[in-house]
């Protein structure tokens, strides 16, 4: 295991689990990283593409309502080329399993290190027509709840949505393309594969990906609403509206 391996493992799975309240006013000025900081990362040299990062609840607080850890991992492209669709899926589904998640996914996205609403001019000939692609930073989904956030290539379904939804069994009887696989995983869970590889989709071609519509509105009940609602107090409505036809790609 390298280095930073070995560094994600102690921190997700530290041998003594101390928070940050446990540690004494010298430690806590810079406490180690063994599960005690909600804020955790590791990004890669330059830009690189790769990043790992764990934003958690402390336990022994009482959290706001909904509020939930979020795991956010990003690879670049040439990885994924480099090593396969399958490599990719396996990868995704072994650190899924690892974890009790409500929700989660993986899939293509345009990863920026300024906000997408910023940049709305310049990523607008990608955005609309190429759906596959998600644009939302994971870190903002701390307050997500049980709630799900959008469609994607895998698609990680645990409690309450999976029991709401009938099960394995009665996500299957829901979905009808032949693309879309679904696999039961332990406890309780299962993960809604769209197709071999992630899709981009191209809308000037006529591929508008409906295996993610099928599944867009099987699951909309259960998808967050537009999270969008600080544009508004910006005055900056215009962006809202497209941004919305943009969370409802799927569905309208």
């Amino acid at each position: 295991m390298t280095e930073d391996g070995e560094l994600i493992r102690r921190a997700l799975r530290p041998e003594v689990r101390r928070y940050f309240e446990d540690y004494t006013p010298d430690e806590a000025f810079y406490p180690e990283k063994e599960g005690a900081d909600p804020y955790f990362s590791i990004t890669g040299r330059g830009d690189s593409g790769f990043y790992f990062g764990y934003h958690a609840r402390i336990p022994s607080r009482q959290p706001p309502h909904g509020s939930v850890s979020v795991l956010r991992v990003t690879l670049p492209t040439e990885f994924l080329e480099e090593r396969g669709h399958t490599f990719i899926h396996e990868l995704a589904l072994d650190m899924a399993s690892q974890l009790p998640f409500a929700s989660g996914h993986a899939g293509l996205a345009l990863s920026t290190w300024t906000s997408v609403d910023g940049q709305l001019e310049r990523l607008r000939p990608v955005i609309f027509r190429h759906p596959g692609f998600d644009i939302r930073d994971a870190s903002i989904h701390d307050n997500l709840g049980s709630r799900l956030d959008g469609i994607h290539w895998l698609n990680f379904l645990g409690q309450p949505v999976l029991g709401e939804l009938g099960g394995v069994a009665g996500l299957r009887a829901r979905l009808h393309a032949p693309t879309i696989t679904v696999r039961e995983l332990d406890g309780e869970r299962a993960v809604v594969t769209l197709g071999a590889c992630p899709e981009a989709g191209d809308l000037a071609l006529g591929q508008d990906l409906p295996a993610y519509r099928e599944l867009a509105h099987v699951l909309e009940r259960w998808q967050e609403p537009f999270p969008w609602s600080w544009l508004r107090r910006e005055g900056r409505t215009n962006d809202e509206e497209e941004l919305r036809r943009w969370w409802r790609r799927f569905l309208d």
